[in-house]
């Protein structure tokens, strides 16, 4: 018999959240249930429910940043066991059989990878994130959180980590290497963490020096104003790699600027309007223009390793389900510091209102 949980979901873009109770399916013989402790917000959780990628599928439930305990396992299980402490990020299932999913790239399924949510299921179904008390997932898509992170900072790595660890590890980072950090939020914090990690002179461009403290804290070597007169004039020419993390539109021709010849520019967030771009920006010193979407799932089980032999976490709000809107609103307008996770224990007691 399918599973009845309480989960917060939307009815429409303008709507507030509600607590509705939903279904998830009974685990089949590969299936895990987890009992979700955590739940990361995530600015694509709100471009989602805002329409700003496409038309939604409401009611929805969203959140792709999901740690929690293994309650059941299906009966062919094999890499998991009651009690374990997992995590689930953005992807649920694909095909398991192209090329790419042979080699790891679930997420570059060539048959069409299941989101955690908002995504068709294998049986017709809209998939429903993780604000809520419970999931059933495919065991080929749940991560092992080690014993070090606690559940609350290990779930925005099943997102924010592994979207900024990729690029990183993709353009091998190395000791030495001069990378920025475009952006200091939710994902750039983890990409200050990760690329100091791996030994580079980690430097954050934000439009102010607000975040400046925080940004040292956090393993930055400095940060720099963009909007200082000169800026891009006085920094040509100087980094190895550039990270961009924000979702908004940018003068790209003169970023591309601040690369040394051969530098790469990873971009991980996405604006909804399409960027202008002078060819002769990459043309000019050979540089490259690149995009990464998070990684599959054996990087993902990679990048949870190292930020826990790295003493890596995301910095973290906890919130109640009651307080999701406003966490919204907060995301939204650069507010949080740097990720808000729902506690999950608040829908023990929340009455259902929908």
């Amino acid at each position: 018999m399918p599973i009845t949980v309480k989960a917060l979901q939307k009815f429409g873009p303008d709507q507030p959240f509600k607590v509705t109770e939903i279904e998830r399916r009974d685990p089949r013989e590969d299936d895990i249930v987890i009992d979700i402790k955590a739940a990361g917000i995530c600015h694509s959780d709100i471009h989602t429910i805002r329409n700003e990628w496409g038309e939604a599928h409401f009611p929805l439930a969203v959140g792709h940043e999901i740690a929690g305990v293994v309650e059941a396992v299906g009966s062919k299980v094999t890499k998991f066991k009651v009690g374990d402490r997992v995590g689930v990020g953005c992807l649920v299932n694909s095909c398991g059989e192209c090329e790419q999913c042979a080699a790891g790239f679930e997420n570059n399924c060539l048959n069409g990878a299941v989101g955690t949510y908002n995504s068709k299921d294998v049986d017709g179904s809209i998939t429903q994130g993780g604000y809520a008390q419970k999931v059933t997932v495919n065991e080929r898509f749940v991560l092992r959180i080690p014993d070090a992170m606690e559940f609350d900072v290990a779930a925005p790595l099943l997102c924010a980590g592994i979207t900024t660890y990729s690029p990183l590890a993709r353009w091998k980072v190395e000791p030495g290497q001069k990378v920025a950090i475009l952006g200091l939020g939710g994902l750039g914090h983890m990409g200050v963490q990760i690329a100091a990690a791996m030994g580079a002179e980690v430097t954050v461009l934000s439009r102010s020096l607000k975040k400046a403290d925080a940004a040292k804290e956090l393993g930055a070597y400095r940060t720099l104003a963009t909007t200082e007169e000169g800026f891009f004039t006085e920094h040509r020419g100087e980094f190895d790699l550039i990270l961009n993390t924000i979702s908004a539109p940018i003068d790209l021709d003169a970023y591309l600027g601040l690369l040394k010849p051969r530098g790469i520019m990873s971009v991980v967030g996405l604006p909804p309007e399409a960027l202008p771009l002078h060819l002769n920006r990459l043309i000019g010193g050979g540089k490259v223009l690149t995009g990464n979407n998070i990684g599959g799932i054996p990087e993902t089980q990679e990048m949870l390793d190292f930020c826990a032999q790295n003493g890596i976490a995301a910095v973290i709000e906890k919130v109640g389900i009651d307080e999701a809107d406003a966490a919204y609103e907060r995301v939204v307008a650069g507010d949080a510091q740097f990720r808000i996770v729902i506690d999950t224990a608040t829908f023990n007691d929340a009455e259902v209102t929908a």
